[in-house]
């Protein structure tokens, strides 16, 4: 029989249509005759996963909801360990408890978390979207250390209430950390800009998951009534799961936007033997706990008074310079002014000498290459060290720039952490 047409839906089904007596017969290619919606597997995909998967998320999607999913599974029975502990340590089940005092307490757990929620978002607010991996992963420690609280809270009954609000703030915490990461990490899977769809599928995966918790939790209930010990026992079996589930979550994230320690890696490699890392390569070593190491800390679009406070200062900072941006060290710090012309491009440059800088400053191994050189430059003043930085960034940046795009990032936008100063300054003139 002639072919007269094809058609697909996604990359999950093809089918092709014949003429036979001149009437138009629809065949699906492989043989099988089901139609998608007809198996369970169809209808699974249908309900939990987003219109057009695979091809319209990221390739790490797959992965990073598998661990996403059972890591929600372990902190939803944990949960259900801690709302039991409050509830009791309230006085569900006392004769001597008021509902008056359980209210207040309640109410002040809430109040606090409130609190918490403004000031945190205050705060980091600018930081999660250019390190969500880190931040993502500090929500659900903070969560954990916030349920354990809730344990134990019952058994310190003059301390009870200070304790839940305590947990409370870090719950507000999760709640603003863990919210504002995984828009940016839906962001990132989102590939025919279809965040909503994407999000609501995660939305019923969630709900599926704790519908699953909700019913081994009543099975759970009634060993763990009157048993502390394996309370305890069964919350750190489910914080354990917990964490390994949500540092494997994390790590399974490859982003092709470069945020500072992505491009720092990329940059270091680059100078060391002149390759360019794949966002597959640099995601795996990026850092994914927060550091507390002594560092040369970089500032990103400071204010001119923080960078420049001579007319000498300003002069020195223009010196070998023609680009939209100031660059210096003061008071420890690699400080960036930032000019309102500035393009993504200039931003990266920035930053790439930025991290030079801060690496020459406090080397944390041997250097090599591009940065020993630039190093040999550095005695006491730190302005003839920015020169020289300069003229590296002359030599090697638009190389490196092409060969970012060659490898698979993102150079029309990035994740780096720029604060909102603009400066304009008069050029020197020529």
């Amino acid at each position: 029989m002639p072919e007269v047409a094809t058609e697909r839906y996604g990359s999950l089904e093809s089918w092709k249509y014949q003429l036979k007596d001149g009437v138009m017969e629809r065949e699906r290619e492989g043989g099988n005759g089901g139609t998608t919606g007809k198996t369970i597997i169809g209808v699974f995909k249908s309900v939990f996963l987003p219109q057009g998967y695979p091809e319209s998320v990221s390739g790490d999607y797959l992965q990073y909801q598998f661990w996403d999913t059972l890591q929600a599974f372990a902190s939803s029975l944990s949960g259900t360990l801690a709302t039991q502990a409050s509830l009791r340590g309230v006085g569900v089940g006392n004769q001597e408890a008021t509902v008056a005092a359980a209210t207040i307490t309640w109410l002040l757990r809430d109040g606090t978390g409130m609190l918490g929620r403004i000031l945190f978002a205050w705060l980091k607010g600018n930081k999660l979207d250019s390190e969500a991996k880190k931040w993502r992963l500090v929500a659900d420690v903070l969560n954990d250390i916030a349920m354990f609280m809730e344990i134990l809270a019952p058994n310190f009954p003059t301390c009870f209430t200070l304790i839940v609000c305590s947990a409370g703030i870090f719950k507000s915490i999760v709640g603003v950390a863990g919210g504002a990461t995984r828009a940016a990490l839906t962001l990132h899977q989102a590939r025919r800009d279809n965040m909503a769809d994407i999000s609501a599928k995660d939305g019923s995966q969630e709900t599926l998951v704790n519908l699953a918790g909700l019913l081994v939790s009543l099975i759970l209930i009634p060993l763990v009534t009157d048993n502390p010990l394996l309370t305890f026992v069964l919350f750190f079996l489910f914080t354990i799961l917990h964490l390994c589930a949500n540092y494997k979550a994390v790590r399974s994230v490859v982003m092709e936007t470069l945020n500072e320690a992505r491009l720092a890696i990329v940059l270091h490699q680059y100078l060391r033997d002149g390759r360019v890392l794949g966002p597959l390569e640099a995601n795996l070593k990026e850092p994914v706990f927060l550091e507390f190491r002594r560092t040369v800390p970089i500032k990103l679009g400071v204010r001119l008074g923080e960078l420049i406070y001579t007319s000498e200062d300003l002069n020195l900072a223009m010196k070998n310079n023609h680009k939209p941006f100031l660059i210096g060290v003061k008071r420890g710090s690699v400080c960036v002014c930032l000019g309102p012309d500035a393009s993504v491009c200039d931003e990266i440059r920035a930053v790439c000498q930025a991290v030079c800088l801060c690496t020459v400053l406090h080397p944390v191994s041997p250097l090599e290459g591009a940065l020993k050189q630039l190093s040999m430059s550095h005695s006491n003043n730190h302005w003839e060290l920015v020169h020289e930085s300069h003229k590296l960034m002359d030599q090697i940046f638009q190389p490196f720039l092409k060969a970012l795009e060659v490898a698979g990032w993102q150079t029309s936008r990035t994740l780096l952490d720029w604060n909102e100063w603009r400066v304009e300054w008069k050029k020197k003139s020529s």
